[in-house]
């Protein structure tokens, strides 16, 4: 700690150091300059005999000895020179002085050459010598006054936060690898975003425009085909993923060890759509199968009622349909348990319809409420519960959707190490409300028979997931065992909150294991700037007062990239974490960077992409008579069962007719 004598010593010091810089500045001068100094009568006895003296030390060999020695002792002066600090003083102005200073210090001696009277050449030398002279000194007090402020240039703290991020590159038979730059203390640096256990689901976050299927989504269809996964996707604005898987399998799907084949839904050009039945009997179980489809269908096109589960008013409708869906999957094993027959079972008059579901007695629990309003002569009550499951389903009751859900022309098995499948399903966002049902229905059934033991890795990626009444925490949760990688495309947390309700939207957030966020603002930046953590910054305060001014210094943990980063981030710019393996840790799992895409050969790939490939021509006609089959395939149900019923007099008292 400093005291005040050791101040007054330091000056002492300091003073008595700039004295002898000047005396032998001023010896010298007189040696130099001799004949002027007896021109002007300054030369004495005295101070000849003490300029002998100095020479004969060797202080004088040569010009230049006293001025690098004057020098000197000016420079430790100066080391010591602790001038009030200066906010505005600047590294630029102390350099320059210090510069011209010693250039007229050291190159003073040509004036000596010039042919002009002795006394006229000294008082030039002298005066660029002096000049030069306080130039330095003044120079060398300017660097005393200057704040060292590190961080005044870097008025966003861009450099504070910044820190170390991984730049090996992690790669195994499962990792999605992503190239990237990143900044660290003003350096641009190569890393990469190493995603090696996609088992513990990914999901990628950031607004339209962000780069999260360009940069991010693409990447993780083709290298997962390429490594020889089996695939499901869900394309939001189709064909523009799908066109990727499919090109994509053409490249490598020789590289499988069994070829897997590929299928795509599309119900807005049915030439390019295969046919698929989600309520396919063989994978529908036990009624919980049954149970399971009709929530999903139901919440689905009606997406109020995620947040209202429970009601009596929404658990009607769900058992409603649930009885149907199980007398077709029961009735002749199921060769009419198809979305269209069920929709138009449900359009049937109550006497009819309540007749055939009384036949199947694993329903009767379900199906009692509704019979015993129909008796009762309660039509409000059943129109409430029946009503809203009718309209509902009656959205879906088109000749497009009753084509490509009646067929059965693949399984949802896609995993199935002896049928490997690449399976795409588009959706159309002028028609989410309908189309994002069906492929919910679709999804659901998809990851129930996919999460089982002894399967093929598969990888399951949804654009715009949101859009979707999918139950995806089972799969996340379990998934892992069963080699099920999980990619969600969302937008921003609070659409995942309006669509799913808070809770559960929080438990996918948190259950994530890797996290890419893009621009977002809001909850969701101030979320992903928390899960990434802190980091040790350098903060620094200016003081300023009439007799000094001060800087200090301080470290202390703040966000590394705090939601305001966030909420700017550049298209292509993410920032996030990523999840280890026991064999494999990744010590600096949090990045933020640009991923680098080659734009150029990526162009050139799209380009050289074919289209999806045209399965069969339909014709109009052939879609209208599946639609009429389907009606006319009901129609037959109920007069048959009817007929059977009536035909029947121990079955006789199973008919319902209203009083």
């Amino acid at each position: 700690m400093g005291t005040g004598e050791n101040d007054q010593a330091l000056r002492k010091i300091l003073d008595m150091t700039r004295l002898i810089s000047v005396a032998v500045l001023l010896l010298h001068f007189y040696r130099e300059c001799y004949g002027a100094f007896v021109a002007w009568h300054l030369a004495s006895g005295l101070t000849d005999r003490l300029m002998v003296n100095v020479v004969a030390t060797g202080l004088f060999s040569s010009f230049l000895n006293p001025k690098l020695i004057s020098l000197v002792f000016l420079m430790i002066a100066l080391i010591g020179v602790k001038g009030r600090k200066d906010e505005k003083q600047t590294w630029k102005t102390a350099v320059l002085y210090i510069a011209t200073g010693l250039i007229l210090f050291l190159t003073s001696y040509l004036a000596l050459s010039v042919k002009e009277k002795a006394q006229t050449v000294a008082l030039a030398y002298m005066a660029l010598t002096g000049s030069g002279y306080l130039l330095i000194l003044s120079g060398g007090t300017m660097l005393s006054r200057i704040i060292r402020d590190r961080l005044a240039g870097d008025i966003f703290n861009r450099d504070q936060e910044t820190f170390p991020q991984e730049e090996r590159l992690l790669e195994n038979e499962f990792s999605v690898n992503l190239p990237t730059t990143y900044v660290l203390k003003g350096k641009i640096r190569n890393g990469w975003i190493n995603l090696i256990n996609l088992f513990r689901a990914l999901v990628v976050l950031g607004s339209p425009g962000s780069g999260k299927s360009y940069f991010i989504i693409r990447h993780v269809i083709t290298q997962h085909i390429r490594k020889g996964f089996a695939m499901f996707v869900y394309d939001f604005k189709m064909p523009d993923l799908a066109v990727i898987a499919y090109n994509t399998w053409l490249k490598y799907k020789k590289d499988y060890e069994v070829q897997p084949k590929f299928y795509s839904i599309n119900f807005d050009d049915l030439s390019r759509s295969h046919r698929c039945n989600p309520l396919d009997p063989s994978a529908m179980l036990d009624l919980t199968d049954a149970v399971e489809s009709a929530r999903t269908i139901l919440l689905g096109l009606n997406r109020e009622w995620i947040k209202k589960q429970g009601d009596f008013f929404v658990e009607s409708p769900i058992n409603f349909l649930t009885a149907i869906i199980w007398y077709l999957r029961k009735y002749k094993d199921g060769k009419f348990c198809t979305l269209p027959h069920v929709i138009e079972l449900m359009q049937a008059d109550y006497d009819s319809l309540f007749t055939l579901l009384g036949t199947q007695k694993e329903i009767d629990l379900l199906i009692n409420p509704f019979i015993s309003a129909y008796k009762r002569d309660a039509v409000e009550q059943l129109e409430g519960q029946i009503a809203s499951a009718k309209i509902t389903m009656a959205r879906i009751a088109s000749p497009q959707l009753y084509y490509v859900l009646s067929g059965n022309e693949f399984t949802l098995d896609i995993n199935d190490p002896a049928a490997p499948k690449i399976v795409c399903m588009g959706n159309n966002p002028q028609k989410i409300q309908v189309y994002g049902a069906v492929l919910s229905l679709f999804t659901n059934r998809l990851l129930k028979i996919i999460n089982q033991k002894n399967k093929l890795k598969c990888s399951l990626v949804f654009d715009e997931f949101p859009t979707l009444t999918t139950d995806i925490i089972p799969t996340i949760s379990t998934g892992r065992s069963n080699l099920i990688s999980t990619t969600l495309g969302i937008q921003d947390a609070s659409q995942l909150r309006k669509d799913y309700g808070r809770e559960q939207a929080d438990v996918i957030m948190n259950i994530v294991g890797n996290m890419a966020v893009g621009q977002v603002s809001g909850d969701t930046a101030k979320l992903v700037s928390e899960k990434i953590g802190r980091i040790m910054q350098e903060r620094e305060s200016l003081s300023i007062n009439r007799n000094d001014t001060s800087i200090s210094r301080s470290r202390q943990l703040e966000a590394a990239v705090p939601p305001s980063r966030i909420a700017a981030l550049s298209s292509g710019e993410f920032v996030g974490l990523v999840a280890d393996n026991p064999d494999c840790k990744i010590e600096l799992k949090a990045y933020h960077g640009e991923i680098v895409n080659d734009h150029e050969a990526l162009k050139k790939e799209i380009d050289s992409y074919k289209p999806l490939p045209e399965i069969k021509k339909i014709n109009p006609a052939v879609v209208e008579r599946n639609y009429l089959d389907i009606k006319k395939d009901i129609k037959n149900i109920i007069e048959l069962e009817m007929e059977r019923l009536l035909s029947d007099p121990s079955l006789s008292h199973l008919i319902i007719r209203k009083r």
